[in-house]
């Protein structure tokens, strides 16, 4: 992750917290860029007979992701910071594997959106924890956007859950082993 060098942030914040939130901040803008081009490409690969439900669900939650991703990058700027939206600099940052799957069926790419969802909701709870004693005007935002990741990650679930209420999928921890698994 590229260094801050904080030459100014907003009043009222110490330098050296404003890089600590940037970096909680940056990583939260890898992790809704590299999701807003996941939820694309299963946008674009998504087939069955549940296509179109699955095909027309995702794309509001796409302009949502892109929203997130330019309220974060806006507010490490307010910070002081400088946001890296790059290709390059997310690859080179990121803890978690890229999305495995192409072209499948809506079970298999609903199974392997619940394993990325289930991550990212983690890591943005772990950001709102981190950001408890630094700055309740950017948990503020976080715990918003957090809100918004756990209700689409219902309507991913609805479409795996059973009549009792158990999910259908396994406990695999890849999105590939995920939909491998709902598909034998």
């Amino acid at each position: 992750m590229a260094e801050q060098n904080v030459k100014y942030t907003t009043p009222g914040m110490e330098k050296k917290d404003a890089e600590q939130i940037i970096d909680i901040l940056q990583k939260r803008l890898n992790c809704y860029n590299d999701l807003q081009l996941t939820l694309k490409h299963v946008h674009w690969n998504v087939v069955g007979p549940h296509f179109i439900a699955v095909h027309e669900m995702i794309d509001p939650h796409v302009e949502e992701v892109r929203a997130m991703v330019d309220a974060t990058a806006e507010r490490i700027a307010t910070l002081g910071g400088s946001p890296q939206g790059t290709p390059g600099s997310l690859v080179a940052d990121r803890t978690w594997n890229d999305y495995e799957i192409g072209r499948a069926t809506t079970q298999e790419h609903l199974a392997a959106l619940d394993v990325v969802y289930r991550g990212i909701i983690a890591d943005t709870r772990t950001a709102i924890e981190d950001l408890e004693s630094l700055d309740p005007v950017t948990q503020d935002m976080i715990i918003a956007d957090a809100q918004k990741l756990e209700l689409f990650h219902w309507f991913v679930r609805a479409h795996l859950e059973d009549p009792s209420g158990r999910l259908s999928t396994t406990d695999g921890s890849s999105n590939k082993s995920r939909a491998t698994s709902k598909s034998s």
